[in-house]
């Protein structure tokens, strides 16, 4: 390939220089190109390439040549544990799960329905603590605390109550405890070797991509793999991750802790000129003319396009979309491989089988206001609140809301419906943006907006539901 200027003097920087670099990559700029270049540059140099996701790693071992080692963190993590153990480490990703299972079993009364009924946000806590680095207070002195408890508290979506928080430091003390003996999920493979100790390889290059979505536990690996040089690639505007653990303004910290010298990928070659400008950042630029950004005032369910995506800041909008889409003979897939089974354990818990619609729909009301009264993102309760209604008002009892529900989730269909925090790192021709009136204020809600405009190669509709012809 022939370099554009951008990536020439990049390339420029990497091989001329050993400085650590960061490299702010625009959607669609051709960061993997970049760092194949980078990487073919130095082909006697090994390097390590650390990528966020299975998917990365495999489309940079297809491209990337020489000694260059490519590894997920998870990847990495797990070996470096691995050589920390007398035996074979196995991997269980419900590990959790069945020990939090262990520990309700026994209990009786009041305290068994709190726990069960908080079973989902325990299970979501204890996944924050280890990207974030929480180990319980009095708890292996010698291990790398990186966040103390009464933050690592303030960090959950609700306040825990003292038994709540017990229960969670009781998972990670036995989590830990079984990673030292051999058993650990996918978090562990970040968290045992960040914060716990073992070998880190030594490597003349470090590469790292999607740096924007890193989280205190990556960054604590980079801490130990960074013996010489550490280049980092990423999107400061698709840093949308903050509600799970990821570094907020990561790649700024990144820059700071190691010296970085900068420079930019500016120019999409995903991007036609319309979206690009209807992303609204500056200095973003396009190759490719051309590209349709509209407002609908109406749309027919037999004109949403095949092979296109629905893409919504909630899932409550989706899930009455796919609900239409499918009542109208269409194809849907609804990416709730997250959310479904919660909103379907929440349902289950609403009441009995038989219990009529408005029973259903009145159990759901308590069910809201009593967690709007302890949570601390009162905005995700509402939405989930807004999703159990309209999987009640599909069905007369309980059981067929929950089977619609599983109905939905269970759908492969040509037209993908998911959240914006879902669409990251994919691209359709087609994207309708439904209710855009739903992103709200702040540095977060505006990236979002960034990545669901980004995802369009060609045309992007804006929509809002009530606008939509149902019949």
């Amino acid at each position: 390939m022939t370099p554009t200027g951008e990536q020439a003097a990049i390339l420029d920087l990497y091989t001329s220089t050993d400085s650590n670099l960061l490299i702010n990559a625009l959607a669609g700029t051709g960061k993997t190109a970049t760092l194949e270049l980078l990487i073919n540059s130095r082909p006697a140099e090994p390097s390590l390439y650390l990528a966020f996701n299975k998917k990365i790693a495999e489309e940079a071992r297809d491209r990337f040549t020489g000694p260059c080692e490519v590894r997920t963190f998870n990847a990495l993590g797990h070996r470096i544990w691995a050589k920390t153990q007398a035996s074979k480490l196995a991997l269980e990703p419900k590990k959790i799960q069945n020990y939090l299972g262990e520990l309700i079993r026994p209990l009786k009364g009041d305290d068994r329905r709190e726990v069960s009924d908080a079973y989902w946000d325990i299970i979501s806590a204890v996944g924050l603590a280890k990207s974030l680095g929480y180990i319980p207070n009095g708890k292996f002195p010698n291990a790398r605390r990186l966040i103390q408890k009464d933050a690592f508290y303030a960090s959950l979506d609700e306040k825990p109550t003292p038994l709540i928080a017990s229960t969670i430091d009781s998972l990670l003390v036995a989590s830990i405890k079984s990673a030292y003996e051999g058993l650990i999920d996918y978090n562990d493979q970040i968290y045992m070797p960040a914060l716990f100790g073992g070998t880190f390889p030594r490597f003349p290059c470090v590469l790292v991509d999607e740096a924007q979505d890193l989280s205190p536990t990556n960054h604590a690996m980079l801490d130990k793999l960074a013996r010489q040089r550490i280049c980092a690639v990423g999107d400061p505007w698709q840093s949308i991750y903050a509600f799970r653990g990821a570094v907020q303004r990561g790649m700024q910290s990144l820059s700071e802790r190691f010296d970085m010298q900068e420079a930019n990928l500016s120019i999409s070659f995903r991007c036609p000129r319309v979206i690009v400008e209807a992303a609204g950042v500056p200095g973003f630029r396009w190759v490719k003319e051309g590209g349709r950004h509209e407002t609908l005032q109406m749309l027919e369910p037999s004109r949403f396009q095949e092979g296109s995506a629905i893409i919504c800041r909630n899932n409550a909008p989706l899930f009455k979309c796919a609900f239409g889409l499918l009542a109208s003979g269409r194809s849907v897939s609804v990416a709730g491989s997250e959310i479904g089974p919660k909103l379907i354990s929440i349902m289950r818990k609403l009441g009995a089988d038989g219990d009529s619609r408005a029973k259903v729909i009145a159990a759901i009301a308590t069910w809201e206001d009593e967690k709007l009264s302890r949570t601390q993102r009162p905005a995700m309760i509402s939405d989930m609140a807004e999703c159990l209604r309209i999987f009640a008002s599909f069905g007369t009892t309980l059981a067929q809301a929950v089977a619609y529900a599983e109905h939905l989730f269970a759908q492969r269909g040509t037209i993908r419906l998911l959240t914006g925090h879902k669409a990251k790192g994919l691209e359709f021709d087609t994207v309708y943006h439904l209710d855009p009136w739903l992103i709200g204020k702040g540095e977060q809600e505006a990236n979002l907006r960034y990545v669901i405009t980004t995802r369009s190669r060609d045309r992007l509709y804006e929509i809002n539901s009530r606008d939509i012809l149902w019949v």
